[in-house]
């Protein structure tokens, strides 16, 4: 499988890979487009039906559901159909609207795991400030995120950079094999605002978190207050989760931009070519299992809309511990 060592330019949208390869990647697009819907669609029922799940925070986890729905709606079945016909099926017009999509959505991403991480620092470091912030404020953060994405995934189409087929014939993407200035800046801008940044400002926010945490002693607060605080540990466990398996999956793909910037794109392995999109679009399918192994309260939301429960048994309360001692 994936016999050959380089990938020659060919024709966009010519495939580099045998049907028997196609038809592999397209049943792994399939089953993991099912299963993201649906487990992203019950998440977000979940969020609708429990008030109790409807925190700020939380606000932005739906939104996050949100950009993997529109992945897994848009790019699981185009590229799936694609694989099956053996090279991309939708056209040039279609090549512009998959790829820009999954930018979009990509970028989005990015930009609201970014919030989450500023909500954990202001919350849990930051208390005061936190406690001021208000729903127009994490509308501003959810709709920055947003319009970043948006940004990003215009510019190829109006003519800085550029989409096109890659050479797996079976996607559409930044047509990196053209490295020329305007994909070089286009790359080196895109990895430095939406990669390089996000990941300073996280580290930073996630790292005072940890610090703040070590402070805490539960002997020292009453029980509804180490309830809460327990909840918001929960809370940021899953955020971290959530951002080391993002960058995870993201990595490749940003590995193989880098390497046809810099590099010559004809020496990229057929096998990166296609499992770098590949891991791209598999953070929409885990980020279900995550909110259910690292937070409780999404843990017995599931167990209660299983029993047909109107409303869950859990107290909510917004103080927070300020003797950390």
């Amino acid at each position: 499988m994936f016999q050959n060592d380089s990938l020659e330019p060919g024709k966009e949208g010519h495939s580099v890979f045998s049907p028997a390869e196609h038809n592999i990647v397209a049943a792994y697009l399939i089953t993991a487009g099912v299963i993201s819907i649906l487990s992203n669609v019950i998440v977000l029922g979940i969020f609708v039906k429990y008030k109790e799940l409807r925190t700020a925070t939380n606000t932005i986890i739906i939104n996050l559901a949100v950009t993997d729905i529109g992945v897994s709606s848009i790019g699981y079945p185009m590229s799936a159909a694609s694989d099956l016909y053996g090279s991309w099926k939708f056209g040039h017009a279609g090549c512009q609207i998959y790829a820009g999509l999954n930018i979009f959505f990509g970028m989005a991403s990015i930009g609201l795991l970014t919030a989450v991480a500023i909500d954990r620092y202001l919350t849990i470091c930051q208390p005061d400030l936190g406690r001021r912030m208000t729903p127009y404020n994490y509308t501003i953060m959810i709709l920055t995120a947003w319009v970043n994405g948006f940004f990003w995934a215009l510019m190829p189409i109006i003519g800085w950079a550029g989409y096109a087929p890659d050479p797996t014939g079976a996607t559409c993407t930044i047509n990196w094999r053209k490295n020329d200035a305007s994909f070089i800046s286009y790359t080196m801008t895109v990895i430095a605002i939406n990669f390089v940044m996000p990941l300073v400002v996280m580290f930073y926010c996630y790292y005072n978190v940890s610090q703040k945490m070590k402070q805490y002693t539960p002997s020292s607060c009453p029980e509804h207050i180490n309830r809460d605080w327990s909840n918001e540990v929960d809370v940021t466990k899953m955020s971290v989760i959530m951002i080391l398996m993002f960058l995870l999956a993201w990595s490749p793909y940003s590995v193989v931009c880098l390497w046809a910037s810099f590099g010559d794109p004809k020496e990229i392995p057929p096998a990166m070519a296609i499992i770098a999109p590949l891991f791209a679009k598999s953070s929409t399918f885990y980020n279900p299992c995550i909110y259910v192994a690292a937070n409780k309260k999404f843990r017995r939301a599931i167990s209660a809309m299983i029993r047909c429960q109107t409303h869950q048994s859990m107290p909510v309360s917004n103080a927070l511990p300020m003797n950390l001692t």
